[in-house]
This record gives structure tokens, C-alpha cells and sequence, in this order.
């Protein structure tokens, strides 16, 4: 490869070094033998978070060099598209690893995760996680619960310091009404 991009290349390679910069994660795919509906169908399936473009390998490996992601090399090669994830990783995993079971043609051969290169066995397990929406909902849900039991724990003493209090009243009560019976014909007989 040469240090020098042809000027007319230069802005296809500042474009993927910007979308390998911004991206969360990114998914690089053969497409060969998917027709331009299969793909249009695709994109839709991967929604607007997700960016799935083809890209010249040179093009793209120089740009990921740019972005500073190393390892993926060896994804370059056979034709290649890219899905550049803006949103949530999983949800673009889960429709890239769908679309192909519907799709054979499609061939996850690996990408980047958190600036790290992972195999397509990576993105595989990365679609069998749980979204990350679901995963808040989990953790909020866990806390609430976690929050009514302390809640409770905190309430429960109180409460049966209240139920013992009011169990002592009565029987000072049920005690004080049998003294005050037998004080009062004390204190006539006292006065007789």
C-alpha cells in the first residue's frame, strides 16, 4: 500500500475514518451474491442507528489505520461492506446475524467492538445478549425490588415498635383498670 491516496480518493477515506471514529461498533460483512433489494432490505433491518455501506478494501483498511483500529487487516479481503453502529451494538448484531440466517449469502467475518477488533464468533455472542434497553429495564426493575424490601426492612422495626407499644398501653390499661377499681374503695373506706 502507498502513503499517498489518490485526491480523488482522499474524501471516500476521510468519510470511513470519520464513521470508524463515531461509531460504537462496526460490523464488516461479504455480501457477495445478495442482490440490491436483499441489501435495501437490509439497511432497513438495521435501521437509522446503523450505517451499512460498501467499501473498496483499500479504501477501508486505510481508514481504519487512520481511525487508529488495529487487527482487522485480514477482514479485507472478497467484497466487503461495512455497517457502521451509531446506537446500540446489540440490536445491529441481532439484525445482521437474523438477516443472514435468512440471507445465507451474507457472511459476518468479524469487526470492531469498543476500539477492539472481535471475530464473527464475537458478533454472534454479542447478538445473543440481551438489548440494552431491556438490560436498563432488568437493572431498574432489580433496584425497585431492592428498594421495597429496604424499604420494608426500615418500616419493620418501627412498626413493631408500634404494635409492642400499643400491646403495653393495653395491658396498663387492662392493669390500670383493675387498680383504679380496687383504689377506689381504698380511698372511701379511708374517708369512712
Amino acid at each position: 500500500m502507498t502513503d499517498k491516496v489518490r485526491p480523488d480518493k482522499a474524501g471516500a477515506v476521510a468519510d470511513l475514518t470519520e464513521r470508524f471514529r463515531n461509531s460504537s461498533a462496526t460490523v464488516l460483512t461479504e455480501y457477495r451474491g445478495l442482490t440490491v433489494a436483499q441489501i435495501t432490505d437490509l439497511r432497513r433491518t438495521l435501521g437509522r442507528q446503523t450505517r451499512y455501506a460498501v467499501a473498496k478494501n483499500t479504501l477501508a483498511k486505510r481508514a481504519a489505520a487512520e481511525a487508529g483500529i488495529d487487527g482487522i487487516e485480514a477482514l479485507f479481503t472478497g467484497p466487503t461492506a461495512l455497517a457502521f453502529v451509531a446506537g446500540d451494538p446489540v440490536e445491529a448484531a441481532k439484525g445482521l446475524r437474523d438477516f443472514a440466517r435468512g440471507n445465507p449469502a451474507l457472511v459476518i467475518k468479524g469487526g470492531v467492538f469498543e476500539g477492539r477488533p472481535i471475530s464473527a464468533d464475537e458478533v454472534t455472542r454479542l447478538a445473543d445478549l440481551e438489548s440494552r434497553d431491556v438490560l436498563l429495564a432488568k437493572l431498574a426493575g432489580a433496584m425497585k425490588a431492592n428498594m421495597s424490601k429496604a424499604a420494608g426492612l426500615f418500616q419493620a422495626p418501627l412498626s413493631k415498635a408500634a404494635r409492642a407499644v400499643a400491646a403495653l398501653q393495653d395491658k396498663l390499661e387492662k392493669q390500670g383498670g383493675a387498680g383504679a377499681a380496687a383504689a377506689e374503695p381504698a380511698e372511701a373506706s379511708a374517708e369512712a
